[in-house]
């Protein structure tokens, strides 16, 4: 899986950068201004205003993660990639329950295990403050058990076909077969479990920075929706 070892073992830091029609990591609005809306939102667990960064596969998640690091400054992340694994890809949520949510509900820092995709077992632990914005960034972090403790839900809106092309082109032919498997099961979860209907700001990559829309969940009446961080204007 994308990172291995090594991108799971520490707590990464990003931040966010947006505008309505284009993000990206040399233009937008003023770092303190942007992060300063972000942590205007009430909390979603505990102290905590997490924000979810969802997509397929090989979509760009850890990208967009990395160009919103400057405007949170030491924002923590949690990379969905430390808490799934080979024998849990999508059945991880009572993992992220006990070792994050439950945690941070109670104003404590999370200590999710981190799971090594080498050698295929949780190696060692991580440690979360319950900082004022935390990023759960990775496929699935907008599903159903999970948005109720989201105060955003981004989007990286690439089709599942270019993710997937991206992500087997990055990792190799020395990973085709967990691919294989890995397509069969992020195909079922989202079939099951959709994140896309429910994400709050969809982010299009485009000409190194992203195209970002308003969306809503189903039921609210579609494309553009007043948002509470930002408005539609």
């Amino acid at each position: 899986m994308k990172g291995g070892a090594d991108s799971a073992d520490t707590v990464r830091a990003y931040g966010h950068t947006r505008t309505l029609r284009r993000m990206n990591s040399s233009s937008g609005p003023a770092p303190a201004v942007t992060a300063s809306r972000l942590r205007a939102l009430p909390p979603s667990v505990g102290p905590v205003r997490l924000v979810g960064i969802d997509g397929h596969a090989g979509s760009g998640k850890s990208t967009l993660a990395a160009r919103l690091a400057a405007e949170l400054g030491a924002a923590p992340v949690i990379p969905l990639d430390s808490i799934a694994s080979h024998d849990a890809l999508f059945a991880w949520t009572d993992r992220l329950t006990a070792q994050v949510l439950e945690p941070f509900a109670r104003g404590e820092a999370a200590h999710p295990g981190v799971y090594d995709w080498e050698r295929r077992a949780f190696t060692r632990t991580a440690v979360v403050p319950p900082a004022p914005v935390v990023l759960l960034e990775g496929v699935g972090a907008g599903r159903r058990a999970v948005r109720p403790h989201l105060s955003l839900l981004l989007w990286v809106d690439v089709s599942e076909a270019e993710a997937w092309s991206r992500g087997r082109r990055r990792d190799g032919p020395r990973l085709a077969a967990f691919w294989r498997n890995w397509q069969r099961a992020e195909r079922r979860h989202f079939a099951d479990d959709p994140s896309r209907p429910w994400a709050d700001i969809l982010l299009a990559p485009w000409s190194g920075g992203y195209h970002a829309s308003w969306h809503g969940p189903p039921g609210a009446g579609g494309g553009l929706r007043r948002n509470p961080l930002w408005g539609t204007s």
